[in-house]
């Protein structure tokens, strides 16, 4: 087993990979461009909420397994390291179009065969919480099994318990090159990354895909997150709503904040009348790593012996960290390869 890693990148990736190789007992440096959660993990959203159980395959395995274990992992983080990531399992309602009754209850019934006890989908004409969004039915989707974190803080408790554990966190050390890092190495550097690796390989392995985001000041720590119209509205434990995300795919500014997110934000109010007066204290703006699969990429880097890539958690990089850090600890330390096809680099 490697003595010693070296990660590049403080993102979510990054920084759970290296958590994992220190609590096996590998020294690890993690080397930063700018400061930790600079790029896509610095957002606000942190909304950590399951695939649907249709057409079951290894990524929803992959991310359900890690949805069932974060309660745990982040215990243990906060533990080591003193910081609340602001995580809870409080669900998430979606209201119901009419039209769709007949496949979500196929939906529920194909939850009710792959998640375990006690998690569950049901619909409901009573649900809980005081951010009830607007239902044409009158019904609700709601599941027990999503959960909650705020990026930000989620970002400091990981840091803070690599340094507890003795790992070293260099920030504004400005971009690494392959070719001045010896391995073990892994790069877990968001969408820059991907674009790196496509230069390398003479091929589109991905890109970045802008989002904006949005805090407003209400307080409702215990409610249920809701999913509604292709928006996330996700309470924190802090009294904020996190309001997000767009996805842009042509972008000239990758931190620009524009009138787009007041659209969402105004959607928001909308589905949820609760946040109608809620002040806006914080719009965010960054570019989210998307692989041309849209599955995370891992694995070794082409042609680089002793380097690999942890990379493409385009949307659920917080959901599926657990899972993702514990692959890549196998391979990097252990030559253990279990990364199933779908997540494969090659």
């Amino acid at each position: 087993m490697a003595s010693r890693v070296t990660v590049i990148g403080a993102g979510i990736f990054g920084l759970s990979c290296a958590w994992e190789c220190l609590k096996r007992g590998t020294q690890v440096r993690v080397i930063e461009a700018a400061r930790i959660g600079a790029g896509s993990s610095g957002g606000t959203v942190g909304a950590l909420a399951p695939h649907a159980p249709e057409n079951w395959n290894a990524k929803k395995q992959m991310q359900l397994d890690a949805l069932v274990a974060a309660e745990g992992w982040w215990a243990e983080i906060v533990k080591a390291g003193g910081i609340d990531p602001g995580y809870a399992r409080t669900g998430r309602i979606q209201p119901v179009d009419p039209a769709t009754l007949d496949r979500l209850r196929a939906r529920i019934a194909a939850a009710a065969e792959v998640w375990p006890d006690p998690f569950r989908m049901e619909l409901t004409d009573a649900p809980a919480g005081p951010l009830l969004p607007v239902s044409e039915s009158g019904l609700y989707l709601n599941d027990n099994l999503t959960a909650r974190l705020s990026p930000r803080p989620a970002g400091a408790a990981l840091a803070a318990a690599i340094r507890a554990r003795g790992g070293t966190i260099e920030e504004n050390a400005g971009p690494q090159t392959p070719d001045t890092q010896e391995g073990p190495v892994i790069w877990a550097t968001g969408a820059a990354g991907l674009t790196a690796l496509s230069s390398d390989l003479g091929r589109s392995i991905g890109g970045g895909v802008k989002g904006q985001s949005a805090l407003l000041a209400h307080a409702a720590p215990d409610a249920p997150q809701v999913f509604a119209e292709g928006l996330h509205i996700v309470p924190h434990a802090d009294g904020t709503v996190a309001i997000g995300s767009t996805a842009e795919r042509d972008f000239d500014d990758p931190t620009g904040i524009d009138a787009q997110i007041d659209a969402l934000i105004e959607r928001a109010r909308t589905l949820c009348p609760a946040l109608r007066d809620a002040p806006v204290i914080d719009r965010w703006a960054g570019v989210r790593p998307r692989a041309a699969s849209r599955a995370p990429l891992l694995g070794p880097w082409p042609g680089r012996p002793g380097h690999f890539v942890a990379n493409g958690g385009f949307k659920i990089g917080f959901g599926m960290a657990p899972a993702i850090a514990a692959l890549m600890a196998d391979l990097v330390l252990l030559e253990q390869d279990g990364i199933p096809d779908e997540f494969r680099l090659r």
